[in-house]
């Protein structure tokens, strides 16, 4: 016997309604909200459930039957935010969102990017309300961030390897994720560091004198965040042999060690795969090609440099050394581990939606 329930009302749309819906679903990167509705809508007007819209939109059968019934009730304007308390709006919709199009899809000519008063210029708006309006949308033309898709061809078995050591660790084996921070640079301030005082930050000299540099290799284990690291001269096959030793004389008999590790020549030499023989509980699990995300000792790495490194003044490769293990066994007093929360699968479909819209972007440099 089927279960009795509250029928759903019915979703049936104009042409031009479907294409207005269209319009606001391709608009998402000028209003998420709306576009996410719109999505909502044309997917309940070909017939699919709510339970069917909500698992292809990832949201809740509740929020899927929410926005059903406020486009039956009152259409299109059903989709947009009810007016707020207050002084009446002075800027129109369409002038927001020209400036929203702008910003995304244009730059001013013989300029990279943006800013708000050339928008303010462009507009015809001031550039504090030009300046609101990015706030409100989170745009940020003044900032670039670098990225680097892999090319590796093994990506998605490598993905599912690492993620997997991390989410469902073997028995009886440790995992730790080992890496090298090569050619740290010993410098020392030309001038005298002025320490913080009130109303006034800490001032360094931007100029400096070299002593030479330090390579850091570093293992830390993923269930307890515990790091060892030995400094060494160099990052040779030689040395990263020296450092699978310390691991192995850390880690208790009778465990299995899987290491993560990225794909640095010096990781597959043949004297590294005739210790591995002699080391049989040793076992390898390299990092894709541009994918040093997966490998948690970069984040530890980012911290040794923050906290430790950025604004030291080292007179000696021996006094960077001793900061770097200052560091590290404090650092294991406190040791947490860090918190893996991304299962495979999510970032696959991550990487898969970045790679879409890098092609839909750039189709030349796909060709």
């Amino acid at each position: 016997m089927g279960r009795a329930g509250r029928p759903k009302a019915a979703l049936s749309i104009s042409d031009e309604e479907r294409e207005e819906l269209e319009r606001l679903a391709r608009r998402s990167r000028v209003n998420r909200h709306v576009a996410f509705r719109a999505n909502i809508v044309l997917g309940c007007a070909e017939g699919a459930s709510n339970i069917e819209v909500a698992r292809k939109l990832r949201t809740t059968n509740e929020t899927v039957g929410k926005w059903r019934k406020r486009f039956i009730d009152k259409r299109l304007a059903g989709l947009l935010d009810e007016e707020r308390p207050g002084a009446p709006r002075t800027i129109t919709d369409e002038a927001v969102e020209k400036v929203v199009v702008q910003t995304l899809e244009s730059v001013p000519k013989g300029r990279t990017h943006w800013s708000t008063r050339s928008m303010a210029s462009n507009s015809g708006l001031s550039h504090s309300t030009v300046g609101r309006i990015w706030r409100a949308f989170g745009l940020q033309p003044h900032r670039s961030e670098r990225f680097q898709l892999s090319t590796d061809p093994l990506l998605i078995e490598k993905v599912r390897d690492i993620v997997g050591l991390y989410l469902n660790p073997p028995d009886h084996a440790v995992v730790v994720c080992v890496d090298e921070k090569s050619q740290i640079q010993a410098l020392e301030r030309s001038q005298p560091v002025l320490p913080m005082d009130v109303g006034q930050p800490e001032r360094q000299t931007s100029d400096y004198f070299r002593h030479g540099t330090v390579d850091l290799f570093a293992a830390l284990t993923v269930a307890t965040g515990e790091v060892l690291g030995k400094c060494y001269k160099q990052h040779r096959a030689k040395e990263f042999l020296n450092f699978l030793g310390e691991i192995d004389g850390s880690v208790p008999a009778g465990l299995d060690v899987h290491v993560v590790l990225d794909n640095l020549s010096t990781h597959k030499t043949p004297q590294v795969q005739r210790w591995l023989l002699r080391h049989p509980r040793f076992h390898l699990h390299f990092t894709p090609t541009h994918g040093s995300w997966l490998n948690q000792v970069e984040r530890f790495f980012g911290l040794l440099t923050e906290h430790a490194l950025r604004r030291g003044s080292h007179t000696s490769p021996k006094m960077l050394r001793d900061a770097i293990k200052l560091y590290i066994d404090s650092h294991n007093e406190n040791a947490k581990p860090f918190r893996w929360v991304k299962t495979a699968d999510e970032i696959l479909a991550a990487i898969a939606r970045f790679a879409t819209r890098t092609v839909q972007t750039h189709p030349r440099a796909t060709s």
